[in-house]
């Protein structure tokens, strides 16, 4: 069985036991979370579309940062150059269950 999730804006492919990498969310370490925004679920039987009976649930491993992106703006001949870094705040989750209430 696998589900498709919304989280910070994005969409990730889930099932049970996979580790993904999200935008913060506000928890704490080792804690039990659920994710109501299901988009689909592929089940035991049919396919289920934008389902608010669909609610996965999720430990969280860590709390941490992304890798550092750089930003780097040039405009030639003109000796403007800027060099920015950004790193993502991310939390790391365990799925534990995709839970069907029918």
């Amino acid at each position: 069985m696998f589900a498709v999730i919304e989280t910070g804006g994005k969409q990730y492919t889930i099932k049970e036991g996979d580790i993904i990498k999200v935008e913060k969310l506000k928890a704490n370490q080792d804690a039990e979370i659920s994710i109501d925004n299901v988009l689909f679920v592929n089940g035991q039987s049919s396919p289920v579309f934008n389902s608010i009976n669909a609610v996965v649930k999720a430990q969280v491993l860590e709390q941490c940062r992304g890798e550092k992106v750089i930003i780097f703006k040039k405009r030639r001949r003109k000796n403007y150059r800027r060099k920015k870094g950004h790193r993502q705040y991310l939390t790391i989750l365990r799925i534990t269950g995709i839970d069907i209430k029918e």
